[in-house]
């Protein structure tokens, strides 16, 4: 039976390239039943944004080609869309990208007896992330984050 882990694994590298080559990057995808229907959600960004329009060419590309492969054995919603403004920080490259920025991070376990940080990136150096929090700096394994996430400030 296909777990959703194991849609979402099967999906990413045949649609990863072809989001690249559009000029997008993939963020993220989630594989999940909501209100009694399966739904693939694909987020993709780049530099200066994204539109709906580009949410819909993305759709068109990636969508017969999900299908021909027949890596989802039934009927399932397919959405393209933004990551929004609380973006997901899934991988190095994010972290890379997020340095300066204010982020919210939840450990898979404590460290410092709290599993939840919010801050400022400092720096992210062999997979150690530095993170600024309010009483000074704390250093946190990027192999233990269960999930990290941009929080957009909107006076900067």
């Amino acid at each position: 039976m296909d777990t959703p882990h194991s849609v979402s694994k099967a999906v990413t590298p045949l649609i990863e390239t072809i989001i690249d080559e559009m000029g997008f990057e993939l963020v993220d995808i989630e594989y999940l039943s909501e209100y009694g229907r399966w739904v693939l959600r694909i987020f993709v960004d780049n530099e200066g944004g994204i539109t709906v329009d580009d949410c819909a060419r993305v759709s068109r590309e990636i969508g017969d080609l999900i299908d021909v492969k027949d890596h989802i054995p039934h009927e399932y919603v397919l959405e393209v869309s933004s990551p929004g403004l609380n973006r997901p920080l899934k991988k190095e490259k994010d972290i890379l990208w997020a340095v300066g920025r204010k982020v919210k991070i939840k450990m898979e376990r404590p460290i410092k007896g709290r599993r939840n940080f919010t801050g400022y990136v400092r720096s992210f150096k062999d997979s150690i992330l530095y993170l600024e929090i309010e009483n000074g700096l704390v250093t946190l394994p990027w192999g233990h984050v269960a999930k990290a996430n941009l929080i957009y400030e909107f006076d900067k």
